[in-house]
């Protein structure tokens, strides 16, 4: 893709046809409306992000702060739960460099996917310095999740991962990419999106968005091999970021405003659709963090023009 720009605008397009396709997607278990504020009241139910910031992905990591990333630029933004004011800790590299998915490890390290700029960022968030950039040569990469050794990133164009190895005092080396097979089928356009671990950590948890009208994938870490992980007759053509807390994982639909919440076992090959989680302030949520007993989401309002004045916001809303 020659620009974010381009390839966000596919995205929508793809992401509407498939909402317009998708009404009732998470059977038997009915539709709940969640309104943060029933527990927590002394904390904002949502706060405001910078304008024309263009929010994607969400991280929180040991403290009650979260970090944004921008698609614009590629700065990090950081907000305290307890006020919802907060500030850039790392400048981006601009325009062609943006940052979608992001995680924070126990260090303080931020670690950045950059979206069509096929750039592995990593960032020290206590001081703002951008510490390594690895270019995988890759198409678009979309999220990011921690394992002891690792942090594992998707490529939403190319049919394969990205592993970027750790030392043990979790300091990044170097990127090995890694091939998906078995049941993973890659689309023409967005294919995989968010990503998670198994509960018992043994494997990964990738949102494939084109097979089978969307579907989510469990992929051995060693050989790539997907499998198709049984949801019943529950699918995730909108499917975005993956949180996943015990056994329950929090799957974000990001066009039909929404987070699908499903029952895993412990390996991660079967899992019960139990809720959806809606509101109504979602204007295209696109990942999920969670501190305590709430949830927070960006609002990516992939559904208009990002222009210099487009406002953002944080959505808090109730685990359950």
């Amino acid at each position: 893709m020659a620009s974010t720009e381009r390839s966000l605008a596919r995205r929508r397009l793809l992401a509407a046809t498939a909402a317009l396709s998708g009404a009732a997607l998470v059977g038997g278990t009915g539709t709940a409306a969640h309104a943060a504020g029933t527990r927590g009241r002394a904390w904002p139910a949502g706060f405001p992000l910078p304008i024309g910031f263009q929010p994607e992905g969400i991280a929180i990591g040991a403290r009650p702060f979260a970090y944004f990333g921008s698609l614009a630029g590629g700065d990090v933004y950081r907000a305290s739960l307890a006020t919802g004011r907060g500030s850039v800790v790392v400048q981006g590299l601009g325009p062609g460099h943006p940052t979608v998915g992001l995680k924070i490890d126990p260090r303080g390290r931020l670690f950045l996917a950059g979206g069509d700029s096929g750039e592995i960022r990593t960032a020290d968030a206590r001081t703002g310095e951008t510490e390594q950039v690895y270019a995988t040569g890759g198409t678009f990469v979309n999220d990011v999740i921690l394992t002891p050794g690792a942090a594992w990133f998707t490529d939403s164009f190319a049919p394969q991962l990205y592993k970027l190895l750790l030392t043990r005092d979790g300091a990044p080396k170097s990127v090995e990419t890694v091939p998906l097979g078995g049941d993973w089928v890659q689309g023409d356009d967005f294919t995989a999106n968010g990503i998670e671990r198994t509960p018992d950590g043994s494997a990964l948890l990738v949102v494939n968005a084109f097979a089978d009208g969307g579907r989510l994938m469990r992929v051995d870490p060693r050989t790539g091999t997907a499998r198709a992980v049984d949801l019943g007759e529950a699918r995730l053509p909108n499917g975005d970021g993956l949180l996943l807390l015990g056994r329950t994982l929090y799957a974000v639909q990001q066009w039909q405003n929404a987070i699908d919440v499903f029952r895993l076992n412990a390996s991660g090959t079967h899992g019960t659709a139990v809720a959806r989680i809606t509101d109504p302030r979602f204007r295209i949520p696109t990942t999920v963090a969670a501190w305590g007993d709430r949830l927070y989401l960006p609002n990516a309002r992939f559904d208009v023009e990002p222009a210099p004045d487009t406002e953002y916001d944080v959505v808090a809303v109730d685990r359950d």
